[in-house]
């Protein structure tokens, strides 16, 4: 790794690894149907089967992978920004709800608008684009005041307070188990499902490695160079404003993880598509439901930036290392998500032109 970073530079060689782990996760959430609003959607209407078990499956395979390495020496997670960084709990929540309010709204989190792009969904391509302006803008423009404001109500230090396992007394051991504890049940939920195929199961393991397998990536990648490297896993909110500006903006942004990440999604995405004969264009229907993906990319976008990630970026890749506000903004998520979906439910709302 050292000679091969001495010829092709940190850039070069993340852009890389960033490329062969996005090909991989979108090939896997494609195939699996990965998608924590269906997963929602199942649980707060009681139905513990399929989709539900395809989200726990991957969440409980990217905690058992992340903290096989943190225990075996191949990560060091302490050094995560999630961990070691300040961190806002009012971010943390109040972007959680925000981010899961506009998850339902937009039929899809932000790296499931992703997969569904390459799958020929024009409504999730302008949702993501919308995204990623709304990130942006969220990050440094005209909405980052209301960010800073908001993420400054309520705040903790990096290091142990943000480690949910150090809170404890517990250990990347306990982690582990954890981990297999919920893999067992995701296997339970999955048993009692019906008409999905071993190949979804595999997904969603594979999508919930893909988690694992950044970390380890740009940790092994810190340790062989020469410069500081931060380590890094999945997240699509901030790869999507920085893919938004390296449209925008000359000079461009300086190449690493997230140059690969996205194109890689993209075309894992795409392959899986097309080997499962599933591409297809798809617009919207109608006004209404124009206005309301619009509305839920806006709120996705300004809650993934408050809350310090999207469902995969805080969601899975900081609750796999237990970020205290990660799990915090998984909360905001489920809860968001799911009263959202029982107000859009209601006979009210049907009313609505």
């Amino acid at each position: 790794m050292s000679v091969v970073l001495e010829m092709y530079g940190e850039g070069a060689v993340l852009a890389a690894g960033g490329g062969l782990i996005g090909l991989l996760f979108g090939f896997f959430a494609q195939r699996s149907k990965f998608c924590l609003r269906a997963a929602v959607i199942d649980f707060w209407h009681g139905h513990f089967k399929g989709k539900l078990s395809i989200w726990l499956l991957a969440f409980s395979a990217a905690v058992i992978g992340t903290q096989a390495l943190s225990l075996w020496g191949g990560l060091d997670s302490s050094s995560a920004r999630q961990i070691a960084a300040k961190g806002s709990l009012s971010g943390a929540l109040l972007g959680g709800l925000l981010f899961g309010v506009g998850m339902i709204m937009t039929r899809g989190c932000a790296s499931r608008l992703l997969v569904l792009s390459a799958n020929g969904n024009l409504r999730a391509l302008l949702s993501g684009l919308i995204f990623a302006v709304v990130a942006q803008s969220s990050l440094n423009g005209a909405l980052m005041p209301a960010r800073l404001a908001i993420s400054e109500i309520y705040t903790v230090e990096g290091g142990p307070s943000r480690n949910l396992l150090a809170w404890v007394g517990m250990g990347h051991e306990a982690g582990l188990a954890l981990g297999g504890i919920w893999f067992l049940i995701a296997i339970y939920f999955a048993s009692r499902s019906s008409g999905k195929t071993l190949g979804v199961w595999i997904g969603a393991v594979g999508t919930g490695l893909s988690v694992a397998a950044a970390w380890g990536f740009s940790q092994w990648v810190a340790k062989n160079s020469f410069e500081p490297i931060q380590i890094q896993g999945l997240t699509f909110s901030g790869p999507s404003a920085e893919w938004l500006m390296r449209v925008l903006q000359t000079p461009a942004p300086k190449i690493g993880f997230e140059f690969g990440l996205m194109p890689g999604v993209f075309l894992g995405s795409l392959a899986g598509a097309l080997f499962g004969r599933e591409f297809k264009l798809e617009g919207f229907k109608d006004g209404y439901s124009m206005r309301r993906y619009i509305g839920g990319a806006i709120l996705m976008g300004f809650g993934s930036m408050l809350a310090g990630g999207c469902a995969i970026g805080a969601g899975v890749t900081g609750g796999a290392i237990f970020a205290l506000t990660a799990w915090l903004t998984l909360v905001g998520m489920w809860l968001g998500a799911g009263l959202t979906d029982r107000w859009l439910d209601s006979p009210a709302t049907h009313r609505l032109p």
